[in-house]
């Protein structure tokens, strides 16, 4: 009779060190489930962004990751520095303004190709023959396999007479690294190494 009941007591003992390692296990995964489930939350929360409009209404809108956007901002931060640089109107104010803000976006190899501009003379005869340059950007290619990446630019100059029109080919090419996003250089890039591949007359239409 004794040993039966010390039987029953080992028993009893398996069953109840059983079910409380159930129990530990089951509280276990519903502990790590409910942190699974806040950090998700928080996550999906981190993608909303929240606009006031003019302090009236609350607008909400959805972001991207970052990673998804570089390629885009990174072809218009190329093209941007090409329209900036390359476009011209008879106005010395507005030439070097637009040359300014330029070079903010890229390192002092751009520089170069504006110094010698100028002391070839080339803004002072756009000016004194009241010449408009306009630039065309038709792509821009990027490779962001490897980094810094490397960026060619295909373009078209369209230089406005009041006799003629010549349209010139521009093709360039550049490294891209990341930089710090600021008012002057909303992208956060910066173009190194930037060198002029083709610049040549494509063709002249009489006006």
């Amino acid at each position: 009779m004794e040993f039966k009941s010390l039987k029953n007591i080992e028993t009893s003992f398996r069953q109840i060190r059983f079910f409380g390692i159930v129990f530990v296990c089951l509280c276990a995964g519903i502990a790590g489930y409910a942190l699974w489930s806040a950090y998700s939350f928080a996550e999906a929360q981190r993608q909303k962004i929240y606009v006031l409009d003019g302090g009236k209404s609350l607008m909400l809108a959805l972001s991207q990751d970052l990673s998804q956007n570089r390629p885009v901002e990174a072809r218009e931060h190329v093209k941007r520095f090409h329209e900036l640089f390359f476009t011209l109107s008879p106005d010395k104010s507005a030439i070097e303004g637009n040359i300014r803000r330029a070079l903010f976006l890229v390192d002092r190899s751009a520089f170069g190709y504006y110094r010698d501009l100028t002391e070839k003379g080339y803004y002072n005869r756009i000016i004194s023959g009241n010449i408009n340059q306009n630039l065309l950007v038709d792509s821009v290619v990027c490779n962001f396999d490897a980094y810094p990446y490397s960026a060619v630019t295909y373009a078209r100059q369209l230089i406005i007479r009041e006799s003629n029109i010549t349209e010139r080919s521009l093709v360039t090419r550049c490294n891209l690294i990341n930089s710090v996003r600021s008012d002057n250089n909303p992208h956060g890039f910066t173009m190194e190494n930037f060198e002029i591949v083709e610049n040549k007359d494509l063709r002249v239409i009489d006006r």
